[in-house]
This record gives C-alpha cells, structure tokens and sequence, in this order.
C-alpha cells in the first residue's frame, strides 16, 4: 500500500514538473513553473523510492534533473556590468520605511529608478527624491497601485502610460543614444491576469520602437516563457545572476528583473519597508 502511495505521488508531481516546461503550450505551465524547483527535488527523492524498473528510474531522474538544472543555470551571471545602472524596486503600498528607501536609493545614485505600488501613501518618496531626480514619470492605474520612471539622465519624447498594463516609459538620452526607460508591474500568474498582460506587451515591443531598459516586478521566474517571450520582442537580454526578490510562504522567489538590449549584473538590496527586495542593475545599452 505504501510503495502504491508512493508511486501515486511520483508519478503527480513528474506530471507537474513536466507541465512546467509547457508554458508556451498553456499560461498553467508558467505557473506551475514558478514552483519548479520545490517540485523537482521532491519528485526526484520520490522517484528513487518507487522500486520501479531502471529505465523508469533514469527517465525520471533526468526529467528532475533537467528542473532542477533550468533553475539553477539562471543563478550564475549571464553578462559583464554594463555603464548605465538602474535601480528597480517595488515599493510595496503600504511601505513603512519611505525615508530609508529613500537614503538607500540616494547612496547609489542610479542613472534609472523604476517603482511599482507607488500608492497614495507612499508617493512622498518622489517628494523625498524630487531634488535629485526632477524628471519624474508617473502612472497610476488604481488608488494603490502605479509604476514610476525617475531619470537623472536627459529626456527627450513624450512620456508614456498604458492603458492596458502597468507600464511607464520615458525616453531617456544615453552616451548610445536613445533608449526607452520602462516600469512593469505585472499581475499574478494563470489563473490571473498575467497572461493578457504579456501578451499585449510583446506585441508592443514587437513594434521596435528603438532600444529599451525595463524594470519591473514581473511576477514570474527566469526561466518562464512569459520572461522568454518579452525578451525575445524586444531583443532583452535579463541582467544577471538570478536572485529572490519576494518571498511567498516558505518559497523565496526572484520575480523582480531588469532587462536591457546588452544585459548586465545585479546585485540585491534591502527590504526597505517593503516586501519586495530592491534590485541594482549595471546594464549595457546597446548589444
């Protein structure tokens, strides 16, 4: 009866684990995808303990191993630091540290500041930072939620805000030229909005509008085929390595990115009165 139980349970969560790779088939696999790596591990202890035949075994073995392996490939650095940095931060809207937020964004000084759940409550950090960054970009689409852009670097163009997503651009000048600056703020996965998000902003970065650098709380994993999608639309390359950003019961997550034409290193920051750690980008650009 147990070693039945057990082959019951393998069997579900290699079924599960396969699902995550068919993001692109169905939204469920992204989401399933999300929990990846707390699936493979389990599954491949499971698998091993069957008492099924060998091949049976080493199928399912390589199936665990290729999750686990998707996971921790995007935990190393894909590129070199780029020159242009940005800071990516969701804000959480009901923040209870605005002022250290604030002195945490001041001490690195980036080129680029990209926010999400920028509320009613908390948008006295642009106050706080309106001196250091007078050019300020703000969308809001609920009382509680909007993205911000905020640039130390020139402008030039008109702002954007969607109506249809969460998402703020502002055309910034760089010593490569034009580039578009963008804020993101996704809903959650299948069986949410995620979805029709994505898809209405890879066909507007299909239109090759010139480059762009967007940060956002994406609300997905690296290795999705929603991430996959937006960066190959826009020709993104995510900045590097992987690290978690939010926290969801016991599963730390990195659902936080910045992407840019030429990529580029990450390093975390604090919580600073969120729950969603902050995210400080050197990106390249251009290719």
């Amino acid at each position: 009866m147990v070693k039945t139980l057990v082959r019951i349970m393998a069997a579900l969560a290699l079924v599960a684990l396969g699902l995550s790779f068919a993001g692109a088939l169905h939204p469920v696999g992204d989401s399933l995808a999300v929990f990846r790596l707390a699936i493979a591990v389990p599954a491949l202890l499971l698998v091993l303990g069957t008492g099924l035949s060998r091949g049976w075994r080493l199928a399912g073995v390589a199936l665990c191993l290729a999750g686990v392996g998707s996971v921790m490939g995007h935990k190393l650095p894909l590129a070199e630091p780029g020159a242009l940095s940005v800071y990516q931060k969701n804000m959480f809207h009901r923040n209870s540290d605005i002022g250290g937020l604030a002195r945490d964004i001041l001490a690195v000084s980036p080129d680029i500041v990209t926010l999400q759940e920028v509320s009613v409550e908390n948008e006295a950090l642009l106050d706080l930072l309106w001196e250091a960054y007078p050019t300020q970009h703000l969308c809001r689409y609920t009382r509680r939620s909007g993205v911000a852009v905020l640039t130390l670097l020139p402008t030039s163009g008109t702002p954007f805000c969607s109506d249809e997503i969460g998402l703020a651009v502002v055309q910034v000048d760089t010593a490569s030229g034009p580039v578009r600056a963008m804020s993101l703020h996704f809903a959650w996965p299948y069986p949410g909005g995620q979805p029709r998000q994505s898809d209405w902003l890879t066909r507007y970065l299909a239109q090759g509008d010139g480059p762009a650098i967007m940060g956002g709380d994406f609300n997905m994993v690296p290795w999705s085929d929603t991430l996959d999608d937006i960066a190959e639309a826009a020709g993104f390359t995510r900045a590097g390595p992987s690290r978690p950003t939010f926290q969801l019961g016991p599963f730390p997550l990195p659902i936080d990115h910045v992407f840019a034409p030429g990529g580029g290193r990450v390093e975390l920051r604090g919580l600073s009165g969120s729950d969603h750690r902050g995210l400080l980008a050197r990106v390249s650009p251009a290719e």
